[in-house]
């Protein structure tokens, strides 16, 4: 049947500042032209052409942003989704077109440009050849995901009916291995020869031919992706038989360390003991006899904490926003798959690339580069752990590309092929933690999203050598990411383990790698079953998918599960509920065999794309063997001869893995949920760097988690197993900032490295061996979980010859614990209260200062020989305990672990996070010998023994200030400085212990080195630099990427102000006391008041939201606007509402706006809010996306005639900060008593903007809280004011007070214990609510 399609206008497209940064590369295709312009074209797509009124509705809807003021005519390019896929925008823009009622089957959106060219003297227009109007399209759609056309047909291209491909066979009977290795090469199977062997065996002795299902299906199942050969490979080296595998040594550490472990190497993701916690769930009971929206209701539990790390390498490498973003989607689901099903906690995510600057290797025309990848990687995995609901709170960045000389000749290391990790951890009820081995008759159902052709080979591509790949399989095997549907997947799966013992799911997989055809079996085979399959119950978003690309495509955002025929009517209700697509897919069999079958086809060849046993898929033992040898290389020592201290100082700070990694970290929400404790910004200033991250168990409580990562890939280019050691180490270090129990440890390897590369195995193997038989062990820790990526190299022809870039081992830690209280959790920041304070170095190198793979020797281009080491896992040990005792006497102020940079750089981010001067002395580090027994003293050269060796002091110290050897920095009191060194003494460590600085805070008596960092040796000072100075250099990284891109504008002023020597940093100044619960006397009643706490598919911010309601005396609903549709609740119910934060629909619409619209198109839910809006007795709040679409409500809420719309952020990015704000005197019910406080307050929004340009009276509106910048002014100067608001307005209110919408984000920081900074003095301690809970008691008072 032939669609109508009916193009309607969008609105405008581009930013100026966007236009501009597009400028330079348009005029170099062609000189003339001038100019760059684009606003959105909606294609909508219906059975019939739309009549008048239902067009005029059409055109509504779809009215957003600004619009369009650009050129009409002149040359144009459309840039679509890539033909023959539904975009993510879509698909949710449809979903709202539906609930508003409206018949359409398809909304699509494309970008229209007009590229304008300057007129020739003679008034003839330029053309642009086709080859220069194929490279403005280069630079203007992501080959990825879209495509570009040149008319509005051909767009309409979008919507045609594609044919699907007949179901191929391979002729094996006929032709043998032949046949099957032409597939292989044809299909990139990444078949290796045994398994040809092996299917060519099996499918004789079937006496049949294979089809190119099952093909594609054992290809994926048996990929090294997934099948990890290498790690399960027999070794020998250099002739010699190893007795265990790569694997065999990593179960070493479980076997000997096995403590606090639940699950192992068993499931999506290890499991390890958590804590007694305080539930807070809203049971949804589909059966019970009233069906009513649930309220919230806390039960006690105990939830154990699960663990997962993976690797995204591959597709960031061709794509990198979309790469990372399903990196992280992917991770996402293995946290919300395991056991019977549980739940995402919080994220990490790390990235390591080769040069982003000034390379001079090359790169393969279709991968992207450092600089994109850095660009837009980050970009990716942020937006999605947002859209989500989940906060990123760790990870890492790491350049490295040098070319290291050997006696062999030169190897190209770095990472073309970059490493984009994304992990976290999760909680599970300890009830669920095991799969239950289900029968025969079990429905196996698909959850998630609809299949596409996507990811097609994804898990065969990724385990080739990126470049060597065809080009058009390499896009083939990226996927895209649509957050919003997971999040909508996860609320079902929450909704099923919130039952407990009654949990419908009895097993769940999500799906990944080879999609369906890898997830079904090996959900089946887990349970020990066959299976039967409908191909045609799958569904799909896309028109003409062949029999394999329905069975293996990867599209993102799938679970399996298995339920029980009883269950099937409350997991309906639950999908229905939340408007998760779901199908039943096929059924349990008691026998092995795996059926699949086509029901479009009445009978033959085919009927049944797959029919084979089990044990053929899956039953090909991955028997590989690694004959490999080892290669032996030798290094030059690092030579500093004449390098000047300062040079090294600067150049050190501005290296990009030393530098502020601020512009990975803003991008991405960190409080959503409300149970961050610390996160990577630290300190009144917020400056990124604390060691670890850590999380709270659950609203009441003080139990939680840690985690923190520990890599040091460049040691490997020169000792592999150095490095090994060094990554373990320092995930140890980094976590040592938050109260750990060593035996609480565990680890997640993530193990990479260029296999078949000349001595790459061996390095590799000796890596596995000492950390799992050897340092592992030692400590008494395990490693649970992990992954490898073992194909990291890079090869490309260029100008005739081969290049090659290869990695060296890359191994990646995350070290987890679980917390019995978090309050011990220190930071890098330094107490500028105390007058006398001390820098204690602890140097577990024991003054070896080895200089091998430094980042100094990085900046020199050397790679110096000898790499420090873990030499003595007994020192590690002992530093865990010292540092632990110190911490619970109260002696350390600040600690910061020495890393990349050395002490310099430990020292300087320290002294950026307190903003206080610091004067060190490398003395003590720096004397060889004691200078009394040794013999120079006795020759007659004494006297000016000084002058003839400061060649070597000064190379001693730049050895002393920049060796990235194991170690810590604590700050302590001078009066106690004796007794702290007693306690290291005790644990053995006094004699790589040294006091190496003083703290130069305003208060102290000497002034030299106030706001200054010091270097002293022998009573002078070898180096001084003002504070602000370092920090602009430490923080140019930041700057120059967000400069391209954000808006340039905002990147300048947030640069001008990193290290702002007249910035005061955050304070808490309030009107009230935050201790007076003025709801006590109505909470003492126990009457509970009613409110509806709303949500919209995409809404995250909810369980939060209801706690501090719940807190303040209301008993919380949880309301899904499903709810409100279908009647299961109705607004006339509650006393008030409350709609929360998120990303409703995806803000496909604009923020908020498709949440808005769903109410106002739909007559009976717009007619229930205006009812509930017009009771005086009622309250509403709106929070960021909840403010957004109150903002849109406007109209139909009594007094907020005058309220603006929150549209785009200046900086055009989403905006995540803890940022100071004043409330302002209003009727607001919920901020009274509280007017001309000032506080900081959690952000995360990309759309915060007061706009009145199109709504709203900017005179008139009543104001409710504003920005102010740290010194309590009222500011519109980015990043204080994050979203550019006139006068920093950032939330409204009504003449009557009953209505309040803000942006900021009170719920997620209640307690001071969630507070990234708060004055702890001012506001009650740590174990304190926070002054936020005023809000909500408020609230309570008000209903009285």
């Amino acid at each position: 049947m032939t669609l109508h399609i009916t193009p309607l206008e969008g609105g405008n497209a581009l930013s100026t500042f966007r236009a501009q940064q597009l400028q330079p590369a348009l005029a170099a295709i062609h000189p003339k032209i001038d100019g760059i312009a684009a606003r959105f074209v909606h294609l909508v797509a219906g059975d019939a052409a739309p009549d008048a009124a239902a067009r005029e509705r059409l055109a509504a809807l779809l009215t957003y942003g600004d619009p369009y003021a650009g050129p009409r005519d002149g040359m144009v390019l459309y840039v679509t989704p890539r033909l023959g896929t539904v975009s993510p925008w879509a698909s949710k823009a449809t979903d709202i077109a539906h609930n508003c009622g409206l018949a359409v089957r398809r909304i699509e959106r494309i970008t229209e440009y007009r590229i304008s060219l300057k007129g020739g003297l003679l008034g003839g227009k330029p053309e642009l050849s086709t080859e220069q109007l194929q490279q403005v399209a280069a630079l203007l759609h992501d080959r990825m995901t879209e495509s570009v056309v040149t008319t509005l047909d051909e767009a309409q291209r979008l919507f045609t009916e594609l044919q699907a491909e007949p179901m191929a066979f391979v002729d094996v009977l006929q032709g043998g291995r032949a046949a099957l290795e032409a597939a292989n090469k044809a299909w990139g199977l990444a078949l290796a020869d045994d398994e040809i062997d092996y299917l060519v065996n099996a499918f004789t002795g079937l006496a049949r031919n294979p089809t190119d299902v099952e093909l594609m299906m054992f290809a994926q199942a048996n990929s090294e992706h997934c099948r990890h050969k290498i790690f399960n490979a027999q070794f020998t080296i250099d002739g010699v038989a190893q007795d265990k595998s790569l694997f065999g040594m990593i179960r070493n550490t479980e076997a000997v360390s096995p403590q606090h472990t639940v699950v192992a190497y068993a499931d999506n993701a290890s499991i390890m003991e958590g804590s007694e916690v305080e539930q807070f769930i809203a049971k949804f009971e589909s059966f019970a006899q009233q069906v009513s929206a649930p309220s919230y209701h806390k039960r006690s539990a105990t939830h154990h904490v699960l663990m997962k790390v993976e690797t995204h390498n591959h597709p960031t490498a061709i794509s990198p926003f979309p790469g990372a973003s399903t990196g992280a989607g992917g991770e996402i689901r293995d946290e919300g798959a395991t056991g019977r099903g549980s739940k995402p906690k919080a994220g990490l995510t790390g990235f390591t690339v080769s040069k982003l600057w000034g390379s001079e290797v090359g790169k393969p025309e279709h991968i992207a580069s450092p600089l994109q990848i850095m660009t837009e990687g980050p970009l990716g995995g942020a937006a999605f752990n947002n859209e989500f609901g989940r906060p990123n709170l760790t990870g890492y960045f790491r350049e490295y590309e040098q070319v290291v000389e050997t006696g062999e000749g030169a190897i190209i290391r770095g990472y073309h092929k970059p490493i984009m990790i994304a992990g976290g951890l999760g909680t599970i009820d300890a009830r669920l933690t095991q799969k239950i081995l289900f029968p025969a008759g079990t429905l196996l159902i698909q959850l998630g999203g609809p299949g596409m052709r996507i990811g097609m080979g994804g898990g065969a591509a990724s385990s080739m050598a990126t470049g060597t790949n065809a080009a058009e399989l390499d896009f083939d095997s990226v996927q895209r990411g649509n957050p919003e549907i997971e999040r909508r997947a996860q609320e079902v799966i929450n909704h099923c383990w919130a039952q407990g013992a009654d949990n419908p799911i009895l097993a769940i997989h999500d799906v990944g790698a080879g999609g369906l055809s890898n997830a079904f079996p090996e959900l089946t085979n887990d349970a020990g079953r066959g299976a039967r399959f409908d191909l045609r119950a799958v569904q799909l978003e896309e028109s003409g998918l062949a029999p394999k690309e329905i069975w293996s495509n990867e599209s993102q955002e799938r679970y399996v599960l298995a339920i029980a025929p009883e269950s099937l009517a409350q997991f309906t209700a639950f999908c229905e509920r939340e408007r998760c697509p779901f199908a039943v897919i096929g059924t349990a069999t008691e026998e092995r065999q795996l059926v699949l079958e086509d029901t479009a086809v009445a009978s033959g060849e085919q009927k049944y794309p797959v029919d084979m046993p089990m044990d053929v898929l899956l039953g090909k033992p991955p028997k590989m063997h690694r004959d490999v040898t080892s290669v032996q290389r030798s290094f030059a020592p690092l030579n500093v001869d004449g390098l000047p201290l300062e040079k090294a100082v600067i150049e050190v700070l501005a290296h990009p893995t030393v530098a502020s990694k601020r512009f990975l970290i803003t991008i991405g929400d960190r409080a959503v949920g409300g149970l961050t404790h610390r996160d990577q910004m630290v300190g009144p200033w917020q400056v990124p760097v604390a060691d670890a991250a850590v999380t709270l168990a659950d609203f009441r409580g003080f139990a939680g988690e840690a985690m923190a990562m520990g890599e040091r890939t460049p040691l490997a280019a020169l000792n592999a197993p150095a490095s090994g050691r060094m990554a373990v180490a320092e995930s140890i270090t980094n976590l040592l900032a938050a109260p750990i129990e060593l035996p609480r440890v565990k680890l997640s390897a993530n193990w990479m490295a260029a296999c078949g590369e000349p001595g790459e195995d061996a390095a590799l193997y000796e890596t596995v061996k000492a950390v799992g038989m050897e340092l592992c062990p030692q400590l008494g820790i395990s490693i649970p979980v992990g992954k490898d990526s073992l194909s990291m190299r890079t090869q490309w022809s260029e100008g005739g010859e081969t290049k090659k870039v290869t990695s060296p081992v890359s191994l990646i830690i995350t070290a987890f614990a679980t917390l019995a209280d978090v309050r011990g959790t220190l930071t890098p920041q330094l107490d500028a209260t105390e007058e006398d304070t001390t820098l204690v170095l602890i140097d577990l190198g024991r003054g070896k200062m080895r200089m091998g793979g430094s980042i100094l020797g990085q900046v020199l281009n050397q790679t110096g020989d000898e790499t420090p080491d873990l030499d003595d896992a007994k020192d590690l040990i002992a530093l865990v305990d010292a540092v632990n005792a110190l911490r619970a006497k109260g002696a350390i102020l600040a600690y910061h672990d020495r890393g990349d940079g050395g002490l310099l750089a430990t020292v300087a981010e320290m002294a950026f996070a307190g903003q206080v001067g610091v004067a060190l002395n490398v003395d003590m580090l720096i004397t060889e010998g004691d200078g009394i027994t040794d013999s120079r003293m006795d020759s007659g050269e004494g006297k000016n023994w000084g002058a003839q060796i400061s060649g070597r002091r000064e190379e001693r110290t730049l050895r002393a200030l920049f060796n990235e050897e194991l170690g810590v920095v604590l700050q302590v009191r001078t009066s106690e400085r004796n007794e702290v060194m007693q306690t290291l003494r005790a644990h053995g460590l006094s004699t790589c212990s040294h006091f190496v600085g003083k703290t130069r805070p305003l208060s102290s008596p000497i002034d030299a080195g106030k706001g200054e960092l010091q270097v002293w040796r022998d009573a002078k000072a070898v180096f001084s630099a003002s504070l602000p100075d370092l920090h602009q250099v430490w923080d140019a990284v930041s700057w120059k990427i967000c400069q391209q891109r954000d808006n340039p504008a905002c990147a300048d002023s947030e640069h001008a102000a990193a290290g702002d020597p007249a910035d005061p940093g955050m304070h808490v100044q309030l009107t009230f006391d935050p201790l007076d619960n003025v709801a006590a006397p109505y909470i003492a009643t126990g009457a509970r008041p009613r409110v509806a706490v709303l949500r919209e598919q995409g809404v995250n911010s909810h369980v939060e939201m209801a706690y501090t309601f719940t807190e303040a005396g209301f008993e919380a609903f949880d309301v899904h606007m499903t709810d409100l549709q279908t009647g299961r609740a109705d607004l006339a119910q509650f006393a008030g509402v409350v709609a929360c934060g998120g990303f409703s629909y995806g803000d496909t619409l604009g923020a908020g706006i498709g949440w808005a619209r769903s109410i106002t198109f739909n007559e009976r839910l717009s007619a229930q809010f205006q009812q509930f809006f017009a009771r005086g007795d009622t309250f509403a709040l709106g929070v960021c996306n909840g403010c957004q679409m109150f903002a849109e409500l406007a109209d139909i809420i009594p007094g907020a005639q005058d309220w603006p719309r929150f549209t785009t952020n200046q900086s055009h990015r989403f905006e995540a900060r803890l940022s100071m704000v004043e409330v302002l005197e209003s009727p607001s019910i919920f901020l009274q008593g509280m007017a001309g406080s000032r506080l900081p307050i959690a952000v995360a929004h990309g759309e915060g903007y007061a706009n009145f340009q199109y709504r709203g009276n900017a005179d008139k509106v009543v104001r409710a809280m504003r920005f102010v910048d740290n010194h309590g002014q009222p500011t519109e100067r980015y990043p204080f004011n994050p979203n550019g608001s006139a006068g920093g307005l950032t939330a409204v209110t009504t003449a009557d007070g009953r209505f309040t919408a803000m942006m900021p984000h009170p719920e997620r920081v209640f307690r001071n214990i969630q507070m990234s900074w708060t004055d702890l003095a001012a506001t009650g301690g740590k174990d304190a609510f926070s002054p936020w809970m005023r809000v909500w008691r408020n609230a309570r008072k008000w209903v009285g």
